[in-house]
């Protein structure tokens, strides 16, 4: 890991203080030759009230076990909404490393993937094994981040 992972990875963890989620505040920054490109959270689309705003988080109240059913619930993730900008304001990420507090999903994983993101960076685990088949099939770099 260079110094420049560790600003990148400080930085998901500030983004990630924007999520508007009850359960879990994720971060993500899509960097391309040490430029951030887009950031990104988990929180619910435009014009939709948040969990934090309606006062609950629907996945607790259904009992979904983390790392399940990812399609129960408000918030988009913090990996899609930095994509999702970058597709918005026509910014080219092919090539680029998105920096991630937690480890993303397989529905995040194909996003990635399809995006060119040549190389993830990420700090906590997730509960999706099949996420990291296809990053592995797809020749997408995947390294868990550890504090230098």
């Amino acid at each position: 890991m260079e110094k420049w992972d560790q600003r990148f990875m400080e930085l998901t963890e500030q983004v990630a203080g924007w999520s508007s989620c009850l359960r879990r505040h994720v971060g993500a920054v899509i960097v391309r030759d040490k430029r951030v490109m887009t950031t990104g959270y988990n929180g619910a689309p435009a014009g939709i009230a948040s969990c934090a705003e309606r006062g609950e988080c629907l996945r607790e109240k259904l009992g979904i076990p983390s790392g399940t059913r990812a399609e129960l619930c408000y918030a988009a993730h913090a990996e899609q909404n930095a994509i999702i900008q970058a597709a918005r304001y026509g910014i080219n990420v092919g090539g680029a490393t998105l920096y991630c507090t937690h480890q993303p999903c397989v529905i995040c994983a194909k996003m990635i993937i399809n995006a060119g993101i040549a190389r993830v960076v990420y700090k906590e685990g997730y509960p999706d094994e099949f996420s990291l088949k296809l990053f592995k099939e797809a020749g997408t770099r995947l390294e868990k981040y550890e504090d230098l």
